[in-house]
């Protein structure tokens, strides 16, 4: 895998213009140089979803395809697998299956659970007999599976056997819609009797096998603009927003990353195994196994433990990771553990073939011609706790740190890349390259199908035909999503002009290469690449009597949110009187007693709201004085200036971040 030797990317395809009549200013459209002649055009008999499965399966039918870890006694054992030929013939039995049902096709078919083999199976019958999948799962929050199966007017369920007791709850009220539920292996008796009680027929996953093998039906193939899938994710308002995805959507994603990945010499094979953890029912995961099947290559599961993922790895020893960076910020806490324990002279040795290697490939050395002797000395430990055949890692779903990207394309002994996206860009938008040091620290340059350019944001000050550009994140091209399903207005709001507005703020370089610096609307991700959506947890928190107002905060580095809380003068002092304290209010408020059991308060109205747990409060700061216009912190209608309040309550901020992170390291030491 050497990089492009020029580093020329992108092309410029527009210029940008300044703001007129109202409208904003935009920088200039940049699109990959492998779109330099226009989006590549899709082949005949690979312009679906379907298609990229189907001419795997009779290409590759011996191939391993699906891989998982059975438990015995609680302790998963060896990895097992199901060959392209095997799983094809399922997909065919639970198609025919639901063809037996009366589901026909465009009827929109649930996927609930974690990921499986069964759950991929489940997909491509979607996508073979023209249904519509739509991944169900909690953590968009309480109520969100109840409020999809409604919303999508979802038929039929496919379920891990531990979900359906959460179905077949007085709390799922659209239940009663559904024909079916079909576990991923058994149910019980009683919850068969529970369903039966509703109209509801619960299958075990061997016997729905039975019922297509007996009554089989021949595929019924989609067009490329039918609707492929309808992902849920994140809304302002709580209530989850359908991205609709058509199926010429993935294929063409299929298609940029195959021509993205042609251009290095190091080239992805059927001998390459991808470990899949990150959730399917999120894009990034989908889509990396759409192009591995398209490759006839091997995806194993991992077996439910994200704790034990390491176990998995030592198991499956897979060529392919890819993470959100919470979860290579624990590789690299983990390594950093090891390197700490070692001898201080095997210590200082590690330091020097470290920056010896570091310094090679700053000056253009691929990391495998960087320093084969500090490999070889040092690192190949690192690659040996990854499994020891590792050949790339991607992260994505927010930004990763400089600091821990440089760490790991140092010394995994592989490439290691960053990208951008958004489920309504079908994931990556933008990728880096390998080996190219220079895009360290951005999310890389646009993809194969995508063009970007930077609009105005003027009331954050971002100028996009300013020094540095910057603007809010605009994205069009072949794959992005079709519109929010059954909601226009916000379809509208979000493509204006063929352009999709991410919401996200942007630094581009004069050649295209991106950072994301900020966030348009109140929804942010924490580092483990959860949405937050910061308005509404701001109205739950408000709740307790000694909170006046509260402002929380996170950023896309970290995993834990923290806030800024006015205490409520009058209920402050009562309780502070009732505890046996006394002084003045603004003294009352730097008790350290008072900002635990405010964060007992916190936690109680977020145990009651049924918040997840990245949305619980890890640690506050108290202001006596409420936040005011005399400081910026408010507009005059009291809008929280974000921006404004953290420079003002920077240093506190960070303070209490230290404090968590001394807290965690000391509990890992115990």
């Amino acid at each position: 895998m050497e990089a492009n030797p020029k580093n020329i990317f992108t092309i410029k395809v527009e210029d940008g213009k300044p703001g007129k009549d109202g409208q904003p200013a935009v920088g200039p459209v940049f699109r990959s140089v492998l779109a330099k002649d226009g989006f590549p055009q899709l082949e005949p008999d690979m312009k679906t979803s379907w298609d990229v499965f189907r001419v795997a399966a009779d290409k590759y039918p011996t191939n391993r395809m699906l891989g998982w870890r059975p438990l015995k006694d609680g302790v998963p054992g060896p990895y097992l697998w199901k060959s392209y030929k095997e799983v094809y013939d399922e997909v065919l039995q639970v198609g025919s299956a639901l063809q037996q049902l009366g589901v026909p096709p465009g009827s929109r078919v649930g996927i609930y659970g974690s990921n499986c083999p069964q759950w991929i199976v489940a997909m491509q019958a979607c996508n073979g007999y023209s249904l519509i999948c739509v991944p169900l799962y909690d953590t968009l929050g309480a109520g969100a599976v109840d409020y999809i199966i409604d919303h999508a007017e979802i038929d039929v369920v496919f379920i891990q056997d531990k979900k359906i007791k959460e179905i077949l709850s007085p709390n799922c009220k659209s239940a009663k819609r559904l024909k079916a539920l079909v576990a991923f292996t058994l149910a019980t008796r009683e919850q068969i009797k529970e369903a039966d009680e509703i109209g509801m027929k619960v299958y075990s996953w061997n016997d729905f096998l039975k019922v297509g093998k007996v009554n089989p039906s021949q595929p019924c193939p989609p067009k490329e603009n039918d609707i492929c899938t309808i992902m849920y994710t994140s809304g302002t308002s709580g209530k989850p927003k359908g991205v609709i995805l058509t199926h010429e959507s993935h294929a063409l994603y299929v298609k940029g990353v195959n021509l993205f990945m042609d251009q290095f010499d190091d080239k992805m094979t059927t001998d390459d195994v991808f470990l899949s953890f990150l959730p399917l029912a999120h894009i990034l995961d989908r889509m990396i196994e759409e192009y591995f099947f398209h490759k006839g290559a091997s995806i194993g599961y991992y077996h439910g433990d994200l704790n034990a993922l390491r176990d998995d790895i030592q198991e499956l020893k897979p060529t392919l990771l890819v993470g959100v960076p919470r979860v290579y910020e624990r590789i690299y806490e983990g390594i950093l553990k090891a390197i700490a324990e070692l001898r201080p002279l095997r210590r200082v040795i590690f330091n020097v073939l470290y920056n010896r290697k570091l310094a090679s490939m700053k000056s253009g050395y691929s990391h495998k011609t960087a320093s084969p002797f500090a490999d070889m000395l040092a690192f190949r430990k690192v690659k040996a706790r990854l499994g020891g055949r590792l050949r790339l890692l991607i992260s994505g779903g927010a930004p990763l740190s400089t600091e821990i990207e440089e760490f790991l394309r140092v010394t995994t002994c592989a490439y290691f890349i960053q990208g951008y996206g958004l489920t309504e860009t079908l994931g990556p938008s933008t990728v880096c390259y390998i080996d190219d040091m220079a895009l360290v620290g951005s999310v890389g340059v646009p993809a194969t199908y995508t063009e970007i350019r930077l609009e105005e944001v003027p009331e954050m000050g971002y100028d996009p035909l300013g020094v540095p550009s910057r603007g809010e994140i605009c994205i069009r091209g072949k794959s992005l999503f079709a519109g929010y399903y059954k909601n226009p207005e916000l379809t509208n709001e979000a493509i204006v002009d063929g352009w999709f507005h991410t919401g996200d703020i942007g630094e581009m370089s004069p050649d295209g290469i991106l950072k994301v610096i900020d966030r348009k609307k109140n929804i942010f991700k924490l580092s483990q690449g959860e949405y937050v959506a910061v308005e509404y947890l701001e109205k739950v928190y408000g709740f307790p009597p000694l909170v006046e107002d509260i402002w929380v905060y996170g950023d896309s580095f970290r995993s834990n949110l923290v806030a800024v809380v006015n205490p409520h003068e009058e209920n402050t002092m009562k309780w502070a009187e009732s505890n046996g304290y006394k002084g003045s209010f603004s003294e009352i408020c730097k008790l350290e007693g008072l900002k635990e059991y405010i964060l007992k308060e916190l936690a109680a109205v977020a145990q009651k709201n049924k918040l997840r747990g990245f949305e619980y409060i890890k640690g506050i700061v108290l202001d006596h004085i409420p936040f005011d216009i005399e400081r910026d912190l408010v507009t005059a209608t009291m809008k929280k200036r974000r921006n404004n309040m953290l420079k003002y309550y920077q240093s506190e901020i960070d303070t209490v971040y230290k404090k968590l992170e001394t807290q965690k390291n000391a509990a890992k030491a115990k």
